[in-house]
């Protein structure tokens, strides 16, 4: 059933799954939100843009795309310790898109996530569009002075992971072959699990974060980076990896995918040494595996990666990058 204009659109289908929040003034329906922000916090903003058959293939679920959408946003803020509030959504439809059914799954799957983070949507934008489009900008607080930023890591710190890393990468090249990812693996792909829980708990206890939405190896680069051009030294047998990606890191000899493909949507932290036994009770209080698998050193010239006393080669592409073609 086709929506019949924009504004039934947004207050039929939208507006009864935004979600509510104390701290809204005024949501959905005017020409801006109003948001309060408590004393003593700053506020943190986030963007991501979700495009067809760019960060999703054509056909996927609305359900997953609105989940996935929104999850990249947590996930940025989880690094950086946030709690998220208040979201915006903007939606460029294709007219095959813009009915009830299909908004309808849509909103499902954006208020199944939203809900588990008391995340209220308060506006946002839609438009008609030849390609599907999802563009969203989320809001958090953290309190003032205690965002964690890329740029802290410190000579001797640890390199810490969370998860494990590989299967939504793992999925996405079954995909790609025309295969049927396993269902583990494929719903890492879809449905990321964001971090926000350990982002907050890691303030006051990480000197530097980041998340993994580009691949391992390029997101540690841009910590390294940020963080004065450090190097670091990364211990291939330390990686916590599921046995599905295990037995393709064994059948292919490459254990590149793992550590390039992205997608995975884990926290990368340094730490003091000293940190350690709090991080192994944050492991145990969150029921989370925390994995240190570096240590940060000042070494000019990036990442070396280790497989016990052994330096590998390190792959020439290290992670995704809208700019660059798969032949450069």
């Amino acid at each position: 059933m086709s929506v019949a204009t924009e504004f039934a659109l947004i207050y039929e289908q939208i507006a009864p799954l935004a979600g509510q929040r104390d701290d809204v003034c005024l949501g959905i329906g005017d020409d801006a939100a109003v948001v309060q922000a408590p004393e003593g916090q700053s506020v943190v903003v986030a963007l991501d843009t979700l495009v067809e058959n760019h960060h999703f293939f054509a056909g996927c679920a609305p359900e997953d795309i609105a989940w996935k959408s929104l999850a990249v946003n947590l996930s940025d803020l989880a690094a950086m310790g946030a709690e998220p509030r208040w979201a915006l959504l903007a939606l460029s439809l294709p007219e095959a898109m813009a009915t009830s059914d299909w908004l309808a799954r849509f909103m499902q799957g954006w208020q199944a996530l939203a809900s588990q983070f008391g995340v209220a949507l308060i506006g946002g934008d839609t438009t008609r569009s030849d390609r599907l489009t999802v563009s969203v900008t989320l809001m958090g607080v953290v309190p003032i002075g205690q965002a964690i930023q890329r740029a802290g890591a410190r000579v001797g710190d640890e390199i810490w992971l969370s998860g494990s890393i590989g299967d939504a990468g793992l999925a996405l090249a079954q995909l790609y072959r025309g295969e049927q990812p396993l269902v583990q693996v494929a719903e890492r792909l879809h449905r990321p699990q964001p971090r926000v829980g350990l982002g907050k708990v890691l303030r006051g206890v990480a000197t530097a974060a980041v998340d993994v939405s580009d691949g391992f190896l390029a997101d540690l680069e841009h910590l390294l980076k940020a963080s004065g051009s450090l190097g670091a030294g990364c211990y291939l047998h330390q990686f916590p990896f599921s046995e599905s990606v295990m037995q393709w890191v064994r059948e292919t000899s490459n254990p590149c995918l793992p550590l390039t493909s992205g997608d995975d949507y884990e926290l990368i932290f340094t730490a003091a040494p000293e940190q350690s036994d709090a991080i192994q009770a944050l492991s145990t209080e969150l029921n989370l595996c925390l994995t240190k698998v570096g240590v940060i050193t000042n070494t000019q010239g990036g990442v070396g990666l280790w497989h016990a006393d052994k330096l590998l080669a390190m792959p020439k592409k290290r992670g995704f990058d809208h700019f660059v073609t798969s032949d450069d």
